[in-house]
């Protein structure tokens, strides 16, 4: 139980199969036109909008929405914007003049029937203050204008909350007097949760790189040679022993289609119970990864704590330390479970997804630089499709959907490594998919093997500045998702070149991009080194 076996693996890699999940902020948004006509009437920036509520004079939820492109901006404190009263409307979709006053109101609209800028001059003919318009699905859209808006004048701010949202206000609109209090506070530029979420992505992949050697008893010459290709047909390796899974090419390039396969029906089918499905993979993925990595570091601190055996049902003999070991794992992934909900649930969630991931990375492997070529071109191309291509053959970014949850009531999937937002006033999480770290692991750790079968130092080696491409892989990413404006990224768009690209460019420039592409096929180690 102390060491991964292959069907351990097996349930790992279908955990892996949701792979290269971008890093995706709360608040991005959709629109319903590609072209948004700009004019002096219709020229605002969107903002994120807080509707806080009360409900009989007393403060009640705050809830979220999305600001239109015209109208007036709220103000970004809240201490300057206006309570006022809520009402909803007859007819509720605002397109002909309500028979309900309007007058120093918010007006809460349905979504539909007429455009967006005819709502809202019905709603200000009506001497409305506000107008707040309810959507018909989960999502928030850009409120834009129609093509012809030269004649706009709406000097009212509008805008837009999801339908659940939607719900909730006209039910407190029922039960009491409902007041709103409308206003955007401003989003720092960037977040200390990005600094913590970089330094443990980063933080996993050099783990994962020298777990071996921390972890290991043997004398270190002796882990040298098990990390040396393997030539000799007798005896049994190292690698068997603890049941190495080397990539073949044809393997790297079945891994991505079926993750894509994978993903296209998790986009279709998502609901509540494939979110619980995943959950649970997740939580024996995570198990396992947590067992075998506490385990390792127990066997390397008490060698003695080990030595006690005992028979169990179902998984034979196995140590004392190890059955409590699982237990407690075991009770760790119930209480996560138990407690998502929780403003700490992502420490949990982290720490099961480290584990995991560095498990997967001491299970799998590339044998060599040209099956990881394959495998991250590959997984490149399939990042690139996903995120910025699908929305053309499919009705929004396949990857995005996916990564929020799509259909499964709110929830998200659990493969995703999150911190949340502490200096935000929006709140929320910054991500990053496994994906994201393991390929680009899979490669730093290759490169690890390579320096040491050569017994290259850090500065003369490729292992450092694989680690520093990642690293530098993974600002770019969050540079881009700045300048995209929180939209998704492909985060293998900025990883694959910075750490495949780097490795490959500097063998190139040192004269050893043969050596380098030749490690792993029965080549002996460089004796120059």
């Amino acid at each position: 139980m102390g060491s991964p076996s292959m069907c351990h693996f097996g349930l790992l890699v279908v955990l892996l199969i949701i792979i290269s999940t971008t890093s995706v902020k709360s608040g991005d948004v959709q629109t319903d036109d590609a072209s948004i006509p700009a004019s002096p009437s219709c020229h605002n920036e969107t903002q994120l909008v807080k509707v806080k509520t009360f409900l009989d004079g007393k403060e009640d939820e705050i809830f979220g929405g999305l600001s239109a492109r015209f109208g007036v901006l709220l103000p970004s404190d809240d201490e300057k914007a206006q309570k006022l009263a809520a009402v909803v409307p007859n007819p509720a979709i605002v397109c002909s003049n309500s028979s309900v006053k309007l007058s120093g109101m918010v007006a809460l609209s349905a979504r539909g029937v007429c455009d967006f800028t005819t709502k809202a001059e019905i709603a200000q003919s009506g001497g409305a203050a506000a107008l707040l318009v309810i959507n018909n699905e989960e999502d928030i859209f850009e409120m834009v204008c129609p093509q012809d808006n030269s004649k706009l004048n709406i000097s009212i701010p509008v805008v837009m909350v999801t339908n659940s949202t939607g719900d909730s206000l006209k039910s407190m609109a029922g039960s009491g007097k409902l007041e709103i209090l409308l206003y955007s506070p401003e989003r720092p530029v960037v977040d200390g949760g990005v600094a913590f979420l970089w330094l443990m992505a980063v933080g996993t992949v050099i783990c994962a790189s020298f777990w071996e050697e921390m972890t290991t008893t043997e004398q270190t010459e002796e882990h040298y040679n098990g990390l040396s290709p393997k030539s000799s047909q007798g005896g049994t390796s190292k690698d068997d022993e603890k049941e190495v899974l080397d990539i073949s090419v044809k393997g790297a390039i079945c891994f991505v289609i079926s993750a894509s396969l994978f993903l296209v029906l998790l986009y279709f089918f998502m609901s509540s119970w494939v979110l619980w499905l995943l959950l649970i993979l997740f939580c024996i993925g995570g198990v396992e990864g947590m067992h075998s990595c506490t385990m390792a570091i127990i066997s390397r601190r008490c060698k003695s704590c080990v030595q006690s055996t005992v028979n169990v049902p179902f998984f034979g003999e196995t140590t004392i330390v190890s059955m409590i070991v699982l237990c407690m794992c075991i009770a760790f992934a119930v209480y996560w479970v138990l407690h998502q909900a929780s403003s700490y649930a992502w420490i949990g969630q982290d720490i099961l997804g480290i584990c995991m991931m560095i498990t997967v990375l001491q299970v799998a492997r590339l044998p060599n630089i040209k099956v990881a070529s394959v495998l991250l071109s590959c997984a490149f191309i399939y990042d690139i499709f996903w995120v910025f291509i699908s929305p053309f053959f499919f009705k929004d970014s396949v990857m995005v959907a996916v990564a929020r949850g799509g259909n499964s009531g709110g929830g998200s999937i659990p493969m995703l490594l999150r911190v949340p937002r502490v200096f935000d006033p929006w709140g929320g999480y910054d991500l990053i998919g496994f994906g994201d770290i393991l390929f680009p692991g899979l490669l730093v750790c290759l490169l690890y093997r390579f320096d040491k079968s050569n017994k290259r130092s850090q500065l003369n080696g490729y292992h450092l500045w694989g680690v520093i491409g990642y690293g530098c892989g993974l600002m770019f990413t969050y540079i881009g998702l700045y300048l995209m404006d929180g939209h998704g990224q492909p985060a293998l768009l900025y990883l694959v070149p910075c750490t495949l690209g780097l490795s490959l460019v500097l063998a190139l420039i040192r004269g050893e991009l043969r050596h380098l592409l030749t490690y792993g096929n029965g080549s002996s180690p460089d004796p120059a080194v």
